[in-house]
């Protein structure tokens, strides 16, 4: 596949940050694609259904062949309650479960969802090495699948699978899926860049405002990220507002200009946050106020956090 320099997260559709108007998600989803957004991003758990479900009623205004569609396994949720099931039946009914809420035929990519929360049920993350990928790739023989990835927010999660996995036969994982770790406050990936490449593997970065950190309104209650970590992205964003040049704008252009990376992904249901990330990704930072945002933050460069 060869996808945008900038993505569509859907997530946003799921009214997981805040309560969202089905109609102007479709807007947002439309905005994405007439803007040359080739690659849309969603999964069952966000908002327990309802963004493949929204992003379903969009996409059948779409023609297929001008976007590939990516969704996910292993994490789901309902009534909100988070559930996990990375075993081969329960991730192969979930293909066709969201295949029919997305109202497509063909999944582009499909993807195990956040496998650190594997890590500390039964099987460990062996598990996805034995059985959750086997499963994903016999539906690539089948046709219903196009390739197979993982996402998690801990890369040395993402690395272990990749290597246990081609140790485990003739098979590779295509694609990975990392966030909040190439942004203005966190750059770590780059460190996993090489290796990544060395394999063939598709690198997809998501979430350039890390959750929020680096936005004027400021982190939601829920953000994981220690207070020192939010204290100092909120210095930044003060810094940039000062110059005249919202940390938001310039968190995209530094998430986008690693051309190592495939893509990065951003999320929302406002057709005009979408236009207007989309312009910001096409132009150039300011490189001499990234560096004074990186000095700002500190000490507090590559502070992460569990994930949740």
């Amino acid at each position: 596949m060869k996808i945008s320099h900038l993505s569509f997260g859907a997530s946003s559709l799921g009214s997981v940050f805040r309560d969202t108007n089905e109609k102007e998600s479709c807007e947002a989803v439309e905005a994405a694609i007439e803007g040359g957004i080739n690659f849309i991003d969603v999964s069952p758990y966000y908002g327990h259904y309802k963004a493949e479900t929204v992003l379903g009623k969009a996409l059948s205004n779409i023609p297929r062949n001008s976007y590939y569609l990516s969704t996910k396994v292993g994490r789901y949720g309902k009534d909100g309650f988070n559930t996990w099931d990375y075993s081969a039946k329960r991730v192969t009914e979930s293909v066709y479960e969201s295949m029919e809420r997305l109202g497509v035929e063909h999944i582009d990519l499909i993807n195990v969802h956040d496998i650190e929360f594997q890590t500390v049920r039964p099987g460990g993350l062996q598990l996805v090495v034995d059985e959750t990928l086997p499963a994903l790739f016999e539906l690539k023989d089948k046709g219903i699948v196009g390739h197979v990835g993982i996402t998690d927010l801990q890369l040395e999660n993402l690395k272990w699978v990749v290597e246990q996995f081609e140790k485990a036969g003739d098979r590779r994982v295509e694609s990975i899926l990392n966030f909040c770790h190439y942004t203005l406050n966190d750059d770590a990936l780059n460190d996993y860049i090489e290796f990544f490449e060395a394999k063939g593997i598709g690198i997809i970065n998501a979430s350039p405002l890390s959750m929020g950190l680096l936005s004027q309104r400021g982190v939601p209650a829920w953000h994981p990220a220690p207070k020192p970590l939010v204290e100092a992205c909120q210095r930044a964003a003060v810094h940039c507002n000062a110059k005249g040049y919202p940390i938001e704008r310039l968190a995209v252009q530094y998430a986008v200009s690693n051309k190592r990376i495939t893509s990065t992904l951003f999320s929302s249901a406002n057709p005009e946050n979408v236009r207007r990330n989309i312009q910001w990704a096409n132009e150039e930072p300011d490189w001499q106020l990234v560096k004074e945002v990186k000095e700002i933050i500190g000490i507090q460069q590559r502070v992460t956090w569990a994930n949740s």
